[in-house]
């Protein structure tokens, strides 16, 4: 006889015994089979079927426990099984890694594998599909996007979204989410089309998207017009990426204000639902997992799926699937592959980046070097290309943020005084970021000051900890294109035992230093950063300060 049981302890939703299948069966190999949320129903059916087929393996019966798990933390459970960590993703303590597990798209897998090659297999064949879609009710869907008529862009998804047009975007957090990561990736490569405004495009998107930003599905949809008034529209949602099945099972409950689903193109990378055998397991279970696998094809699946709101893996689909305007063909939605992993790392180093909550004290060097022309760029000053990366990447910096200003070189208001100056106090940017940007604008270069860098240093790591904020990261940026020059002021190995005196592991400062030009030696700087856990980026021309800029603040 055969057995099944549904309901294993890996995932957050448990489901009960079926009470005919155990019967007979005394000693059943048994498989967990952890599923994606919105597939539970076709895989327990699927799984059903089939043991109930009457399938064996060295003699022994099987019984299938099938769990609803949500794939970042079956993810994040398997990389930590290995003492690892997958960026972004936390809360796997009380996840159990399954022998099977069918996640929502195969870039967990190859997240995964850049922790470690055998994490999980190779050969991870896709088992259903469902289109990444931007889902906008129906009503703003046709005011803002004409449709069902009009193709849509990413680029014009992105400039409805930068250009004060009232759109309000969400997302569900791309760290965890598939779909949401994959509609964050289409934007930003969007946005990098941009040429000079690039970057702050992608910072004005990834902003907005901040701001609508959900922990969880279920959280966004409740966003989306509860009514067909003006003010309802106007104060709900009015566009997120989603994958098409949760805007099928979204319509299918008949709400007020059906949503959508735009195809914007390039087409995104579809979730893609990929059969994976989690190594570890012994040889009989491997067996029989490989032959589970053989069922979830075939027109009855297929037509499971579709039931589902699901497309099966080649993008055709079963009887009863949802039709909706504007839908590609079967077979049509295209984006499976997935983008390049590097990009998809950068972009959520930038999300990770501007979400976590910072308290900032960015100190600019004013000395007499900062006059230099810049040949790469137009022979403008140094002073002048700096502000203007630092004036881009204040749009990076989000309103939960708190940041203030100095400047610096050496003995600022005359013989005798300190090297460094506060312009803005530090503060929140909900209050302040337009105070910042108008000292940013002020900033002029010395005529003749010196580089009074390790004092600057050493006062403004004191301000940090002085108000150092728990929950936050606290972290002095210093921006700099020349070595310490300051005659009578502090050495280095007087600045690292200073440093060394005052340093709290309980309430960490971290010393990020982006230095500039051909003068610097980032090696000199690296003792200090070192022992503050922070790092030193280096653009020996001074015109790559803001991809270096960006860089410096994607890794604090």
């Amino acid at each position: 006889m055969i057995a099944l049981l549904a309901g294993a302890l890996f995932g957050y939703r448990q489901f009960m015994a079926d009470d005919s299948t155990a019967a007979g069966c005394d000693n059943p190999l048994r498989l967990s089979l952890a599923v994606s949320p919105e597939l539970v129903p076709v895989a327990q059916a699927t799984a059903t079927d089939w043991v109930r087929s009457g399938v064996s393996v060295a003699n022994r019966c099987i019984a299938v426990d099938v769990a609803s798990a949500e794939s970042a933390d079956v993810a994040a459970a398997i990389a930590s099984r290995s003492e690892l960590n997958l960026a972004g993703v936390t809360g796997a303590q009380q996840v159990k890694v399954p022998n099977l597990w069918i996640p929502d798209s195969s870039t967990w897998l190859r997240r995964l594998r850049t922790l470690g090659p055998n994490l999980v297999p190779a050969d991870a064949p896709s088992i259903a599909s469902s289109p990444v879609v931007v889902a906008a009710p129906q009503p703003v869907a046709t005011a803002a996007f004409g449709w069902p008529q009009t193709k849509l862009t990413w680029k014009q998804l992105l400039g409805k979204m930068t250009t004060g047009t009232g759109l309000r975007a969400g997302i569900v957090e791309p760290t965890r989410d598939a779909a949401g990561l994959a509609g964050l990736v289409s934007l930003a490569v969007a946005a990098s089309d941009g040429g000079a405004n690039a970057q702050q495009n992608t910072a004005a998107a990834m902003r907005g998207l901040v701001a609508g930003r959900s922990a969880v599905r279920d959280d966004l949809l409740q966003r989306f017009p509860r009514a067909n008034d003006q003010a309802a529209l106007a104060s709900a949602i009015s566009a997120a990426p989603l994958s098409e099945q949760t805007v099928n099972a979204y319509n299918a409950k008949t709400p007020v204000v059906p949503l959508a689903a735009l195809y914007p193109e390039p087409a995104s990378a579809a979730l893609d639902y990929p059969f994976t055998i989690v190594p570890g397991g012994d040889a009989d279970r491997t067996t029989a997992a490989e032959r589970l696998r053989a069922a979830f094809t075939g027109d009855k699946y297929r037509d499971r799926l579709a039931a589902a709101g699901l497309r099966a893996a080649d993008g055709t689909t079963g009887k009863g699937f949802p039709s909706a305007p504007g839908a590609p063909a079967a077979g049509g939605q295209g984006g499976a592959a997935g983008a390049d992993l590097n990009v998809v790392d950068r972009i959520l180093s930038t999300w990770t980046a501007m979400t976590a909550p910072a308290r900032t004290l960015s100190v600019f060097d004013v000395s007499g070097s900062m006059n230099r022309p810049v040949p790469t760029a137009g022979n403008a000053p140094r002073m002048a290309v700096l502000l203007e990366a630092a004036k881009r990447g204040l749009s990076l910096f989000d309103d939960t943020w708190a940041t203030g200003l100095w400047v610096f070189s050496t003995e600022l208001d005359g013989p005798g005084t300190a090297d460094y100056k506060e312009l803005v106090p530090i503060g929140p940017l909900t209050s302040n970021r337009q105070t910042v940007l108008n000292a940013l604008n002020g900033i002029k270069a010395t005529e003749r000051g010196d580089t009074g860098l390790y004092d600057t240093i050493l006062a403004g790591y004191k301000r940090l900890k002085d108000g150092w904020e728990p929950g936050m990261v606290n972290t002095l940026i210093v921006m700099t294109d020349g070595e310490n020059d300051d005659k009578n002021g502090l050495n280095r190995d007087q600045l690292l035992q200073e440093l060394g005196k005052i340093k709290d592991p309980a309430k960490p400062v971290r010393v990020l230093i982006i230095a500039f030009g051909p003068d610097v030696a980032p090696d000199g700087l690296k003792p200090i950063t070192n022992l503050t856990s922070g790092g030193v980026f280096a653009a020996p021309d001074p015109a790559k300060i803001g991809d270096i800029f960006l860089q410096a603040i994607t890794t604090r």
